[in-house]
């Protein structure tokens, strides 16, 4: 517990410790970040009229040039919005011993409160952030795991999963059909998973020698993230990082490499990292949709020439944790 960043860091005159310094070729450094000007923000609401096709025409434009999107008027109520963030700051505001009980250094715990990455004992470098991470399906199974504290946790997080669950399932359907695939693909064993995890960074006396989160992509199918208002979001995009800026009620969507797979690479799951500041904590909630362990992942049978091999979702999870140099290369069909 006395690990997390929260815990222990409240001097803001304290240097930054050596072990979260990351190496100089790795570091954000100082230089400016461009605003986005350039991901694309969708409205959902056009979904429902003849500007349907238009809307998934952008969906798909936004999969291929940079796997990722904004999408605004999706559907989850304002006031829901606001209580889920609230009741995670909330969560991480907490004094430490009432958030005892969820710390753990097992990856494998049902709910768990942890620091920096999978395992911070064989880290050479530490992130700057503390993580809650929980399942959120089936809900009548997982919430039993989940914080008491805040009171309100269950009832406010187990109603914004559902609702988060609802938008992915509506997003993977303009995808499907955008994509030529039958109605109904991406329903149940591929999209049967739902993990939240709740990023915690607290304000950072030198931003420019460490990271929230390193640059990487997500494993699963699509993630939809509630980034706040406070901006640290980055996708990598033709050798330069991109800022995605915080809109009001807006969420993030990113392609995970399970799509990118079963679009035979006409998707593609972007490079993205989390920096810090250090005047204010940044708190995001990142919904993780993506397959059961045993789900079969492919490329769809209507790509008549399959870049990649047909395996369990397993089997790429276990690559994607213990590989140094993760790749798809390692899944791809080679004539």
């Amino acid at each position: 517990m006395e690990k997390l960043v929260s815990s222990w860091y409240n001097d803001k005159q304290k240097p930054l410790p050596e072990s979260y310094i990351f190496p100089p070729q790795t570091r954000p450094g100082n230089h400016i970040i461009p605003k986005s000007n350039t991901i694309p923000v969708i409205d959902l609401s056009k979904t429902l009229g003849h500007a349907r096709t238009d809307i998934i025409h952008q969906i798909l434009q936004a999969s291929q040039d940079f796997g990722f999107f904004q999408v605004v008027n999706h559907g989850v109520p304002e006031n829901l919005f606001k209580d889920t963030m609230d009741v995670f700051k909330e969560f991480f505001e907490m004094p430490a011993e009432d958030k005892a009980s969820l710390y753990s250094d097992d990856p494998l715990k049902r709910c768990r409160l942890y620091t920096s990455s999978v395992n911070f004992d064989r880290e050479e470098v530490h992130l700057w952030r503390d993580n809650l991470r929980h399942d959120c399906h089936p809900l009548e199974e997982c919430i039993k795991y989940w914080p008491e504290n805040p009171t309100r946790y269950r009832e406010i997080v187990a109603a914004y999963s559902i609702e988060a669950k609802k938008l992915g399932s509506r997003i993977l359907e303009l995808i499907s059909q955008g994509l030529g695939i039958e109605p109904g693909y991406f329903e149940g064993k591929l999209s049967e998973s739902l993990l939240i995890s709740v990023n915690h960074y607290p304000p950072c006396p030198e931003p420019s020698l460490t990271l929230g989160l390193p640059k990487h992509c997500d494993p699963n199918l699509i993630t939809i993230l509630h980034q706040g208002d406070v901006k640290g979001l980055q996708v990598f995009k033709n050798g330069e990082w991109i800022g995605v800026e915080p809109l009001h009620n807006a969420l993030v969507v990113n392609i995970g490499c399970q799509l990118q797979i079963i679009s035979n690479n006409k998707f593609k799951s972007a490079e993205h990292r989390a920096v810090t500041n250090s005047k204010v904590a940044r708190t995001t909630a990142a919904f993780f949709i993506g397959p059961s362990p045993d789900c079969i992942i492919e490329p769809a049978v209507i790509f008549i020439s399959p870049l990649y091999r047909a395996f369990q979702y397993k089997e790429f999870l276990l690559n994607y944790v213990s590989v140094t140099g993760f790749s798809l290369e390692n899944f791809k069909l080679h004539a």
